[in-house]
This record gives C-alpha cells, sequence and structure tokens, in this order.
C-alpha cells in the first residue's frame, strides 16, 4: 500500500470552498479506487494549514489513479473549482506507507 499526504496552505477566508473541494476529493478517490483516509482542516492554531491522506493498493495503482484522473471530467471540475476560488495557495504531496498494527514491547524484542 502506498500513501498519499498533502499538506496545503489554504486562504483562510476560503475554508468553506476548501471543504466542498475535499469533500468532492474523498468521493473521486473512493471511485476511481483508493481509500481516502480524511481532510484535516484548522481548527485551533494556524488558520491556513490543512491536511489530506489518501492510499492505494500501490504505486501502480496510484500512477493508474492520475492516469485516469487527468481524463475524468469531475476530477477536472473540481480543479477548477480550486484554481477560480483560489482557497488552495499551495501544497505539498509525499508518500509514505502506514503501520497500522500495533506490537507489544516484548514481541518487538524491546523488552526481554
Amino acid at each position: 500500500m502506498i500513501t498519499c499526504t498533502l499538506k496545503y496552505v489554504i486562504d483562510p477566508y476560503q475554508i468553506a470552498e476548501f471543504e466542498a473541494y475535499a469533500k468532492a476529493w474523498i468521493h473521486l478517490i473512493k471511485r476511481m479506487g483508493g481509500i481516502h483516509h480524511g481532510y484535516w482542516l484548522p481548527d485551533e492554531g494556524a488558520n491556513n494549514i490543512a491536511h489530506a491522506a489518501f492510499s492505494f493498493p500501490s504505486l501502480s495503482a496510484y500512477e493508474a489513479y492520475r492516469n485516469d484522473m487527468a481524463n475524468d471530467a469531475e476530477c477536472q471540475a473540481v480543479f477548477r473549482f480550486a484554481e477560480q476560488n483560489r482557497c488552495i495557495l499551495s501544497y505539498e504531496r509525499s508518500f509514505t506507507r502506514p503501520v497500522l498494527e500495533g506490537a507489544s514491547p516484548q514481541e518487538l524484542g524491546m523488552i526481554k
């Protein structure tokens, strides 16, 4: 599994528009075979930083999504929505792999 994590710098006066953008992408990622882990919008602290994470089973599945997204009318409409209202000022994208299962310190050999 590969997870795309995003850090957005958003316009704090366009949070409602960014939230609409976020809800659309949650729907689109799921429709296109991914797992969306959600968006985190500003609440306390910085009022212009948001985060998101979504996963695909493999890098090749993510690359297929990127190719399909470029030709998908709904995806392109959501991109245009964000461009027109300028809710996103910039973003950083990185790829990670999740650690989803825990283990006791004994199982991990930390305690003998």
